[in-house]
């Protein structure tokens, strides 16, 4: 198993760069296709407009805003893949970014996006790396706004709770854990039993991993009365992770809204890029 297709989401904002950059490094390694995509949103007519003169006004506004995105992004997209000796491939959508992404990610292996930048103001909505994990079946590489190791994936994290979702991630991940210098499976508050982890909590995935070509080292750890998702940034940062590996929303997402979560701090609070699958 490889990745032969990535998908990459340019929005033409400042931070459009670290996740083309990213994303060429995934193509790079993997001898893959490389997909940029533009998504210009529609126009929309604010509710309380009156006057035609105002409209065209409007109109003018969207339309030099919508080129001259399209423009930065095809631009950052050039300059990152010139030399890069990848295929590559230039596409411009119209509509709503998370509809439109999700179209096209159904016939990519991987999708690079960026998280959400609380600073600067965008039509992109902040759950565009949920959205696409769980509507399209594919994984979703996100790339912190704050930037990107140099080479993200040398260090890798699995964050392992024995579920389906888990174990979904770990199999779209395999390419990058291969690859991979050291891998650790991390489970936070692993229970033994018959029908989770087993009876030594980690072992099972260890071996799991082993045959597929992959050495890690198992970590189990207790959440106590921290938030797990701080739990598993803290220990990123312990020994150097630059790739997080995780199943998203174990949990009904409904209650992952209610109550918080593991998907939603990493995602939040990420530091280094984070691998989700569902």
């Amino acid at each position: 198993m490889s990745y032969k297709t990535v998908l990459v989401h340019c929005d033409g904002k400042p931070n459009t760069a670290q996740r083309v950059a990213v994303a060429v490094q995934v193509a790079q390694r993997h001898g893959a296709h490389l997909v940029g995509v533009h998504v210009q949103e529609p126009f929309n007519v604010p509710p309380f407009t009156e006057g035609a003169i105002l409209m065209d006004d409007l109109y003018t506004a969207y339309d030099a805003t919508a080129k001259a995105d399209q423009a930065a992004a095809a631009a950052i997209f050039e300059k990152a893949v010139k030399g890069a000796g990848i295929s590559t491939e230039w596409r411009l959508a119209k509509g709503y970014a998370d509809a439109e992404l999700a179209v096209h990610a159904r016939y990519a292996d991987i999708v690079v996006v960026g998280q959400a930048d609380p600073a600067n103001e965008s039509l992109t909505p902040t759950d565009l790396p949920e959205t696409l994990a769980l509507s399209t079946g594919r994984p979703v590489l996100v790339v912190p706004y704050i930037g990107a190791p140099p080479k993200p994936g040398q260090t890798m994290m699995l964050c392992w709770n024995a579920s389906r979702e888990s174990a979904r991630a770990a199999s779209d991940a395999l390419p990058l854990l291969r690859e991979a210098e050291k891998v650790i499976v991390l489970a936070v508050d692993p229970r033994s039993s018959n029908q989770g982890h087993g009876a030594e909590p980690g072992a099972d995935v260890a071996m799991w991993l082993s045959r597929q070509g992959v050495e890690a080292t198992v970590q189990r750890d207790v959440a106590a009365d921290a938030d797990v998702g701080d739990v598993i940034l803290s220990r990123a940062a312990d020994h150097g992770v630059d790739l997080i590996v995780m199943g998203l929303y174990g949990h009904s997402r409904v209650r992952e809204f209610i109550l918080g979560g593991v998907s939603r701090t990493l995602l939040a609070r990420m530091t280094v890029p984070v691998f989700v699958a569902h």
